[in-house]
């Protein structure tokens, strides 16, 4: 399975997209998407760059499905309103491209590929670039983003599992009840 992982910013949004064959992980693409060059008063030009750089990920890589970090209050209201927009942003281009989102706390990411909620970025990069064999660091960004698809590779499993069961123990209870007799 492809998946698009995505780390969401007003300023810079990382991407990174991975194939998930069972337990093993290739790496396919990383990067980020700029909108430094327009100024910070032009909100909804930058939304546009991120919708429309998101879109020409998904239309070059094709993945399967995709997984977005999901933000917490900073402590500034205001830079939170605007990160939560270019949030927004990123989704509804992964849903109009007809993907499934994931969503994953920073926390669930850092867990997942370095083994504790509270890993540095450093050590997120390193351990990025381990699980994937790349020749050197990602960029902190695009690291992210390759942590929130690597989330999803081992996440997405456990949770196919789990469904798979809960399907199964709906069909189990229903013939248990209709087997009664006196």
């Amino acid at each position: 399975m492809r998946i698009l992982g995505i780390d969401p910013g007003l300023q810079t949004t990382g991407f990174g997209v991975v194939d998930a064959d069972g337990h093993a992980l290739r790496y396919v693409a990383s990067g980020t998407i700029s909108t430094r060059h327009l100024g910070s008063g032009n909100l909804p030009a930058r939304l546009k760059v991120l919708f429309d750089g998101i879109g020409e990920i998904t239309a070059r890589y094709q993945p399967e499905a995709s997984a977005v970090e999901i933000i917490f209050v900073n402590v500034n209201p205001q830079s939170t309103l605007l990160l939560g927009q270019a949030r927004g942003a990123c989704v509804t281009a992964l849903v109009s491209h007809n993907l499934s989102v994931a969503e994953y706390t920073a926390l669930q990411m850092k867990k997942a590929v370095a083994g504790h909620g509270q890993a540095a970025k450093a050590q997120v990069q390193e351990m990025v670039k381990r699980l994937l064999d790349l020749p050197g660091l990602p960029g902190a960004d695009a690291a992210d983003a390759l942590g929130i698809a690597i989330t999803h590779a081992q996440v997405g499993r456990s949770m196919a599992r789990l469904a798979e069961a809960a399907e199964l123990s709906k069909t189990h209870a229903g013939t248990y009840r209709q087997g009664r007799s006196r």
